[in-house]
């Protein structure tokens, strides 16, 4: 059932559930902060109304930067920004953006430990028809490996706002992970963000089953609302799940991983990502370190994607509900 405590969007099962791309939150938390706080400037690689910065460009001219095509030198900019008072916004496809300009994020950003966040749009396999060459599904783990560097990864478009204001909060650079497609509203205004801490939104039911908890599924990103539907499934197959937003790749809430790890002796990882270095990998070197359990993990299997409309993609390549179903009950046979 839904964790009380999560305060999730009543209707996140009905068919006609709100739907809102992540970018969308994004640009609504860089309006608000640009409000707040006359530090904030924003940049972008000529992308500004896809990347949702448009907004905050036509309010705060004189705090808006457009490089055009130019995203190493975006990184550079906004790494002399961050070291001198500012809190600057990079934003671009995350193909583009850590892709293309990851040794300027390394040794600009990152090394100086300079004060800049960094969007990357459109990441995943559901930008759907542009193909692969714009599916960005390795940037988590590039990222993830590079000192200094937070990866926040927003479940939908209201926890890409807050994450978007936090991020500002929160001194270094900073990863911020978007799409681009509608996903399913899933949170609420009082559902709490905090980051490094990873939020429980499913927890079955003890005295329907034999076991309150028998897979523990840990996903990030709007993908997490396949994994609800999946939780779902299998409560109605009498096999219990908790379903952990972990909405923070880095810092990573260990604690918490550990603690439901050893509750429910098996664990999926989900997410719109190569299985490699991604979350899943994040999740396998704490567990690996405190308490080893079986691990499935769901997510694109070493392979680039193609064209093609969104839902079709992620059924393909093994993310949906269904995929995430077949891994729980393919892990409890290892328990």
């Amino acid at each position: 059932m839904i964790n009380s405590d999560a305060k999730l969007n009543p209707q996140l099962f009905d068919e006609d559930v709100e739907q809102k791309p992540t970018r969308d939150g994004y640009g609504a938390g860089l309006l608000a902060l640009g409000e707040m706080n006359p530090n904030v400037v924003a940049l972008s690689a000529d992308l500004t109304e896809s990347t949702r910065v448009e907004a905050f460009a036509k309010k705060y001219p004189e705090r808006f930067v457009e490089l055009g095509v130019a995203e190493q030198n975006m990184a550079t900019v906004a790494a002399g920004m961050g070291i001198s008072g500012k809190i600057p916004f990079i934003s671009s496809y995350a193909t583009f953006s850590p892709g293309r300009n990851w040794e300027q994020i390394r040794t600009t950003i990152a090394y100086n430990d300079s004060n800049v966040k960094i969007a990357g749009h459109h990441a995943g396999i559901s930008v759907g028809p542009d193909g692969a060459t714009h599916q960005a599904t390795e940037d988590i783990a590039i990222m993830r490996a590079m000192p200094n560097m937070k990866v926040f990864v927003p479940c939908d478009a209201i926890e890409a706002r807050k994450m978007t204001m936090a991020a500002a909060q929160l001194w270094g650079p900073v990863y911020l992970r978007f799409q681009r497609e509608k996903t399913p509203v899933m949170t609420t205004e009082e559902t709490p963000f905090v980051p490094g801490r990873a939020i429980v939104m499913w927890e079955s039911k003890p005295k329907t089953l034999a076991k309150k908890s028998d897979v523990l599924i840990i996903g990030c990103g709007g993908i997490l609302h396949n994994a609800l539907l999946a939780a779902r499934q299998l409560e109605k197959e009498k096999i219990g799940s908790i379903v952990l937003n972990c909405h923070t790749v880095k810092p990573l809430d260990e604690k918490k991983i550990v603690e439901l790890a050893k509750k429910a002796g098996a664990v999926v990882t989900v997410e719109e990502h190569q299985v490699s270095g991604g979350l899943g990998g994040a999740v396998a070197e704490v567990l690996a370190k405190y308490h080893p359990v079986p691990i499935e993990f769901v997510g694109m299997q070493d392979t680039f994607g193609e064209s093609g409309a969104p839902e079709a993609l992620i059924k393909k390549y093994g993310m949906d509900a269904k995929a995430i179903v077949g891994a729980a009950k393919k892990v409890l046979k290892r328990k």
